[in-house]
Order: structure tokens, then C-alpha cells, then sequence
């Protein structure tokens, strides 16, 4: 039966009752019937086809004169379509002991009420029969396998659901009895009657896994034999390589002559048998060092390293899977110490004082060094007649520390003379401002040291050069600036412009000029850097950061020796006093630029008086306590007295500060407004937020929304007018003004925290007590109800009493 349509299927008795739409099926068996005992008659259809589906209506006919039973039935059938598909991908066909396996299996399906899906994986090793491995479903279930329980109590082995479509289950700490053919099954099941029925099922093979023992892959390999002069350090490296994954961790033993242990480090990382002499290191996670300090003639000989490859098991437990030991290397030990020569010259000439100067000290015809080093030690001599001493400039010791002479100690910490290693075998000394002083004769003394046995160095070798002699011209440089009004600035919007000029004498050629625009609001005050300009004559705007108005700066180069200054359309904060710093540097080819001389010009003053509306700010609090989570509101109004201008012709910059110690000038921005209106906020790390609005011309308010314990402070505005001149057009900016200080306090509510957790404490009492005493009388009313009813007491005779 579909819907309202009836189909007469087959009988047991009426060979013409089938429908004629089924008579073909019939014929061929695909559907037919048959009596399993006297009450009991089966309906069996080969090959279900989607168009089976349907409500099946069994009846019995009865010729009984009284209805004694029930004599139909019905069932329902669901023909679901074979739209399983199963189409794992391949796993890695070889993965390296202690490594992950992970199978991933992919199924699609039509998915239909009442139908649920299982996945089991299985391997298949060697001759064996299929291994189950885990089920995953139908019902949400996972089940182990016998052989992998302990895996997957152990965590070896996981399961990773997908997206619906793939699933994965992992296999780590791999060993070499997990390799196999792997298998993935997926089955559709619908549960009748409380059982689960098995519809569909599709197997298909993964692919072969090979795990490969890490004792096949394990090599060990020291470098070449090497020779060494006594007293070097003997430096060997262990070069361990496998197919091995991260649970792989190796302890190393190396060997002298196949016996003797020189040092032992286990796969924890520690360190035994060792002595002072002897270090060993892990480079990296397969690479080994050991160096042997100070060698002698009894270290010569064979060495080797032992390496012992520990794997992780998935239950966290180690066992060494393997161990092998390298080919031995020969180490020949000989005694001779290093030769050289030293050649010293000049490589930067100072020609007058102030000018750089530069040294070099190059080593040449190295040999029998080896592991030593080279240590330097810059000597000076004055010019003079008679006996004078040598005195030390700097030092470079056997490890590259430097040591500055006594005379010349705070020149070297200033940076003013450097001592270097420019290559292995060159040294480098560098005055970078030369004085009257610096005319004598220079040397360089070389010592070769070598390390011994106990870490310490000894020196073998000492090569001190011939005297180089340097002198300087007896002029010294001088420079003077002057500065000179070229325009004065006589009112707001007008332009003042300024210009520099330097005087120099005894500078070399090829001499540049730096030239920084300072300036002061008074005498004595602090001073701000305006502008600068590098000897390349590159503008640099220093302290000149205000929006809108970069343009109105310029400082150029008129000349070799003269600048000029400018700023257009001055305003109220211009004011103050101006001058000119100089600097005249020299460059050598491939250094840094060297100051010569520097100059300090008069100071040039902007003053005209300010003619315009005087402004000021104050400050109000709707309130001064609220609680977390309430909204507070403050208000700025700006007064003007004075010439008012228009309300077109004046704008407004608004920032708000809050302080969070009260009285203390330590002050944070919360927001500001530009005057276009433009609301800038400063991020904040409370669930709070704040907010600016314009009410009027005037009046600005800043609302704290959801206050908290760290929005409580002292509160206070500060307002930056902008006028426009209504004879230029253009905007000038007024003095800052600052307003009061309010104090907001957020009070912490005790009853509002309290509320709820105590609201829901109460209701879970409750909900657990119902819960309780229903549950008492349900399991009074199921255990303690009487099994069988007693036999009804004879009335014919009477029972004693004590029976009764």
C-alpha cells in the first residue's frame, strides 16, 4: 500500500491474486512466498528495488463464526538506495619505526532517517586472517579490538572524526609488527526492535604499510682523521642519521682506541664519564661533538662513537631499538708552535686635528697555528727627544675582549678610539676624533696563544712592529654662524623668514654642512629642535608634527655655507626666540661622517602682539558616584570673552585625560575630537567604553559607558581653538586651555553580585529535594509491591487466634 493505492502482492492459496505488474517478478523468484511452519508464512523479496517501499498488509481469512483474534497486520519496508561509496586514501607506504600511521577514510551516502553509519578499520598481516582494529558506530559507540585494548588505553591509538566525510584513526609509536595491509569497512544499520540490523557494507583496501626498523637506517659516522699541534683543542663530530621520527631520541658513548671511554651522554641529556680536559655537546637533535682541550702526545689515537637509538612506545615507555658503532678515526698529535709576520700601515690619514684616523695591523704567513688564536696589543710613543715610554692604547686578548690603556680609558668607553678584528688575521685601530696628543709614533705588538689542557691559554709567540710615525697640521678648525631676520612676522597668518651663515677657517676641502633650527618660548626655557638638514641636504622635520600645516615650513640650502629659514602664516604658538646650529663634517671613502668644528649663531625673536578672543574651559559631572555598569556623563562648556568671533570662524580640538591617582600629573587619554569632528579613541584593555558628542557650538560631553573599578580618577578636558582670519581665509591656532579637574567614584555593589549566584543556589536546591522525593516514591512503588497475591482465607471453619 502506497498512500491510497493497493497492490495485491501473492497468496498462499489463490494463484491469480497476484497483481499483473508483479506476475514477472513472481515468475522468476525475485518475489515469492513460503510456509515456514502451520502459523507462520514468510514474504521474501530477492532483490529489493526502490519502488518496494511501501506498507506491506498481511491477512488471514477466517470463515470462524466468532472473531476470535486478530486476523491482519501490517509492516512497513525502506528500500535505501546504494549510495555508499568508500574511497580511502592511501597511507604512507613506509614509515619509519616510533613514527605515526594514519588512516584516513572517506565515505559519502545518501543520508535517510532511521539509517546509521559505522567505519572499522582492520589490518591484514602477512597470512593471517583480518584483524579488527576499532568500529566507530553505529550508535556513537568505539570498539576495540582484542589485540589493540592496551593501544588504545594507552593512547597509541586515536580517533579523529572529520567533517562527516573523512575520519582518521592515528596509530603512533609505530613498531615493525604493524606493518600489513590496512582495511577500511563502512556498514549502514537500522535498528528494529530494539536490534541493530545490518543493510549495507562496503570494504576497501587502504594500502600496504612497511615499518621500517630503525636499526636499518641507523649510521654513525666521525669525520676524517685529523692532526693537531700540542696543545690545540681536538674538536670530533658524531654524524648520526636514521628514518626515524620525533619519539627517536640517542645517547652517544665515545670511544679511544675501542675500550677506553672518554665521555657518555645519555638520551636524557646527561652527562657521565667525563674529566676537566674533555666536553661533549649535542649540536643538534643527530649531530655530536666532543672536544678534547689541550691535546698531548698520549691522545693520540683511534676514536669512535657509540650510538644506542631509543623509541618511544605509545604507552610512554623506552626500549633501545637499535645500536651501532662508527668506523675509527686516527688522531695524530704534534708539538710545534705557530710562525708569522706582522706588517703595520696607515689606511686613514689625519691631516689635521679632528680629522679620523685609522690603522691596520695585518697578519701574514700563518703557519702551525691551528686552533690557536691572535691576541693584539696597540702601543704609542710621543715624538719627543730623550727616553719617553711606551704607553698601551687598547688591547685585544686571546678571546676578542678589549682592554683600553690607563691614559686612554674614557676614550675608548666614549667610542671616540675602537679597537677591532676586521678578518681572523687583521686588526683595525680607529681614532675618530684625532687630538694634539695623537702625534707620535705607533706600533703593534701580535702574540699567538695556545689553549692547554685545563682551559686555560699560554702564549708561544710575540711579533712587534716597526714604529709608524703620524703628525698633523698645527691649525685647528674653527666655524661661527650668524643669523640674520630677513622677514619679520608682525601679525597672525604673516611670514617670518630667517637666514644662516657660516665662517669657517682651517677646514680641509670637501668640507659639508649640517645645519638644526632650534627654538624657545623665552630665555632659559626648554628648547625644541624645529628642522634639520644632514650634509647630504636632506630636510628632516624634527618637533614641527602639527596636522595641516607641513607645508609651511621650508629650510633650504642657498649656498655652501648659507641656509635659509622660512615659516608662513605664523600663529600665536610660533612665538619665541629662533637660531641656527652648525656642524661642518668630513667623510673618507666607505666611513661614517666625522664632526670638524660646530657653531652656535645669535638668537633671532618672533614677537608681535596677540590681538583675539581669550577662551576658557570648564568642567561638570552629572555625577560623582556610580555604580559598575552604570553610564557617567561630564560636560566642557567654552566661555569666550573678548572679540568673539563668528561660529563659522572658530573650531574646536577636544581631549579628554583621565588621571587615576587623584592630585597626580600622571595622566592618560581617553579620546580626543579634531575640529573637522573626527573622534579618535584610545584602545582599552576594560569591558568599558567611552563616547564624545557635540551639544552645541561650546559644549562637549564624554558619556563611560559600563564603568568599572579602573575607570575611578580625576577627570579633566583640555580645548585647543582654531580661528580663521576673515581677512585671508586661513586658520590659526590658538593657545591651549585646560579645565578643572572632577573626581568620578565607581562603588562597588555588594547585593548586585550576590543576587543571582544565591537566586540560582536556590533553585538547584529546590529542583534536586522534587528530584528526590519523586525518585523515593517511584522505587517504593516498583521494589516493595507484593510478587503474588495471597490465598483467600477458608471461611468454613475458624483458625486460632495466634494463627489468624
Amino acid at each position: 500500500m502506497r498512500g491510497t493505492e493497493s497492490i495485491k502482492v501473492i497468496s498462499t492459496f489463490d494463484q491469480t491474486f497476484s497483481d499483473r505488474s508483479l506476475l514477472d517478478r513472481i515468475k522468476s523468484g525475485d518475489i515469492s512466498v513460503s510456509r515456514l511452519a502451520d502459523n507462520t508464512v514468510e514474504l521474501r523479496i530477492q532483490e529489493a528495488r526502490i519502488s518496494d517501499s511501501a506498507t506491506y498488509h498481511c491477512s488471514t481469512p477466517s470463515t470462524d463464526s466468532v472473531i476470535r483474534g486478530n486476523y491482519n497486520a501490517d509492516v512497513q519496508l525502506n528500500v535505501v538506495p546504494n549510495s555508499l561509496i568508500v574511497a580511502p586514501d592511501v597511507p604512507n607506504p613506509v614509515v619509519p619505526e616510533g613514527g605515526s600511521i594514519r588512516l584516513l577514510c572517506n565515505v559519502t551516502r545518501n543520508f535517510m532517517e532511521g539509517i546509521y553509519l559505522s567505519l572499522t578499520w582492520s589490518v591484514k598481516k602477512g597470512s593471517s586472517l583480518l584483524e579488527d582494529l576499532l568500529t566507530f558506530g553505529p550508535d556513537l559507540a568505539v570498539a576495540v579490538g582484542d589485540e589493540s585494548t592496551r593501544r588504545y588505553t594507552d593512547g597509541g591509538m586515536r580517533l579523529q572524526m572529520g567533517n562527516g566525510v573523512s575520519h582518521s584513526l592515528v596509530l603512533s609509536g609505530a613498531m615493525p609488527e604493524d606493518q600489513g595491509m590496512y582495511v577500511c569497512s563502512a556498514r549502514l544499520w537500522t535498528r528494529e526492535e530494539g536490534v541493530w540490523k545490518q543493510i549495507q557494507e562496503k570494504t576497501v583496501e587502504m594500502g600496504e604499510v612497511t615499518v621500517t626498523p630503525t636499526a636499518n637506517s641507523l649510521t654513525v659516522l666521525v669525520q676524517k682523521d685529523s692532526t693537531l699541534s700540542a696543545g690545540e683543542s681536538l674538536l670530533l663530530t658524531c654524524l648520526v642519521s636514521a628514518d626515524a621520527a620525533a619519539s627517536v631520541d640517542l645517547e652517544v658513548t665515545w670511544l679511544m682506541n675501542g675500550s677506553r671511554t672518554l665521555a657518555h651522554l645519555s638520551r636524557a641529556g646527561v652527562l657521565t664519564n667525563t674529566s676537566d680536559v674533555v666536553d661533549l655537546r649535542r649540536l643538534g637533535k643527530w649531530d655530536f661533538q666532543i672536544k678534547v682541550h689541550g691535546v698531548e702526545m698520549s691522545d693520540a689515537g683511534l676514536y669512535s662513537c657509540k650510538v644506542g637509538a631509543w623509541v618511544q612506545h605509545e604507552s610512554g615507555r623506552w626500549y633501545k631499538a637499535a645500536e651501532k658503532i662508527s668506523d675509527p678515526v686516527r688522531v695524530h698529535v704534534i708539538k710545534q708552535n705557530p710562525d708569522y709576520t706582522v706588517v703595520l700601515n696607515s689606511s686613514v690619514n689625519a691631516k689635521f686635528f679632528g680629522d679620523p684616523m685609522a690603522l691596520e695591523c695585518r697578519v701574514t704567513n700563518v703557519s702551525n697555528l691551528h686552533s690557536g688564536r691572535l691576541g693584539v696589543s696597540w702601543l704609542f710613543r710621543d715624538a719627543l727627544p730623550g727616553d719617553v715610554p711606551t704607553r698601551t692604547i687598547a688591547s685585544l686578548d686571546e678571546n676578542g675582549a678589549l682592554m683600553p690603556g690607563k691614559t686612554y680609558k674614557s676614550r675608548v668607553e666614549a667610542g671616540l678610539i675602537t679597537a677591532t678584528r676586521a678578518e681572523p688575521s687583521t686588526f683595525k685601530l680607529r681614532l675618530l676624533h684625532t687630538t694634539d696628543a695623537d702625534a707620535g709614533e705607533y706600533s703593534c705588538d701580535v702574540t699567538a696563544w695556545i689553549p692547554t689542557r685545563h682551559g686555560s691559554w699560554k702564549k708561544v709567540a710575540e711579533y712587534l712592529t716597526p714604529a709608524l710615525k703620524v703628525s698633523f697640521a698645527n691649525k685647528r678648525p674653527v666655524l661661527g654662524v650668524v643669523a640674520r631676520r630677513l622677514r619679520e612676522a608682525t601679525a597672525t597668518g604673516s611670514t617670518f623668514e630667517m637666514s644662516c651663515q657660516a665662517n669657517v677657517q682651517n677646514l680641509p676641502p670637501g668640507t659639508a654642512f649640517s645645519i638644526h633650527i632650534l627654538s624657545e618660548e623665552a630665555i632659559g626655557s626648554p628648547s625644541r629642535k624645529i628642522a634639520s638638514m644632514g650634509p647630504e641636504a636632506v630636510l628632516q622635520l624634527e618637533d614641527w608634527g602639527e596636522p595641516g600645516r607641513q607645508d609651511s615650513l621650508m629650510l633650504v640650502k642657498t649656498g655652501k655655507r648659507d641656509f635659509q629659514f622660512r615659516i608662513q602664516a605664523v600663529q600665536v604658538t610660533d612665538r619665541g626666540f629662533y637660531w641656527c646650529e652648525m656642524r661642518a663634517s668630513t667623510k673618507q671613502a666607505g666611513e661614517d661622517w666625522v664632526e670638524m668644528a660646530k657653531g652656535v649663531s645669535n638668537k633671532v625673536q618672533i614677537a608681535f602682539a596677540h590681538k583675539g578672543p581669550t577662551f576658557a574651559v570648564s568642567i561638570r559631572s552629572d555625577a560623582v558616584s556610580v555604580y559598575p555598569w552604570e553610564t557617567a556623563k561630564m560636560e566642557c562648556d567654552v566661555s569666550v570673552s573678548g572679540t568673539s568671533p563668528t561660529t563659522d570662524d572658530v573650531a574646536y580640538e577636544m581631549k579628554w585625560f583621565l588621571s587615576r591617582l587623584r592630585g597626580s600629573s600622571s595622566m592618560s587619554l581617553l579620546a580626543s575630537m579634531d575640529r573637522w569632528g573626527v573622534v579618535h579613541k584610545t584602545p582599552r584593555n576594560d569591558s568599558s567604553d567611552c563616547s564624545l558628542e557635540r551639544l552645541g557650538p561650546r559644549r562637549f560631553a564624554l558619556s563611560v559607558h559600563s564603568t568599572q573599578d579602573s575607570d575611578t580618577g580625576d577627570y579633566h578636558c583640555i580645548v585647543t581653538p582654531w580661528i580663521r582670519s576673515t581677512a585671508t581665509g586661513l586658520w590659526s591656532k590658538a593657545p591651549e586651555v585646560s579645565s578643572q579637574r572632577v573626581f568620578l567614584n565607581v562603588k562597588f555593589a555588594l547585593w548586585d553580585s550576590m543576587r543571582l549566584p544565591l537566586l540560582y543556589g536556590i533553585c538547584a536546591s529546590v529542583t534536586v529535594g522534587v528530584f528526590s522525593l519523586v525518585l523515593g516514591l517511584v522505587c517504593a512503588h516498583c521494589c516493595c509491591k507484593t510478587a503474588t497475591p495471597t490465598s483467600p482465607r477458608s471461611r468454613n471453619k475458624l483458625m486460632e487466634l495466634e494463627m489468624d
